[in-house]
């Protein structure tokens, strides 16, 4: 990752086709140490390509694969979603008071 990101920090100041002298340079400015095999890597496969079509392509790709959390919660039923809900409120205010309980019993508060 750091090779593309010099490729692209030297795409961004001007140089169209960047070599792998530039990348050095840029990498030993910031104190990374250079594989020669990656760093050779890096350049032949970018060789000749547009940075703006190969991130185009990228964002073609990504957008198909999914991202996000879970499926999204169904809404409660009229019959037993709402006592659930009043549960769970109960369980946690319970929650709360044990763990005030618990501070008090350290015998100092924190601003104390």
């Amino acid at each position: 990752m750091r090779y593309v990101s010099a490729y692209l920090l030297a795409v961004l100041g001007g140089n169209a086709n960047p070599s792998g002298a530039d990348l050095q340079k840029i990498l030993s400015s910031v104190g990374i140490e250079v594989d020669d095999e990656r760093l050779n890597k890096v350049i032949n496969e970018l060789k000749g390509k547009s940075v703006e079509e190969l991130i185009a392509q990228g964002r073609e790709k990504l957008s198909s694969m999914p991202s996000g959390g879970g499926a999204v919660a169904a809404a409660p039923s009229a019959a037993g979603g709402a006592p659930a809900a009043a549960e769970e409120k109960k369980e946690e205010k319970k929650k709360e008071s044990e763990s005030e309980a618990s501070d008090d019993d350290m015998g100092f508060g924190l601003f104390d």
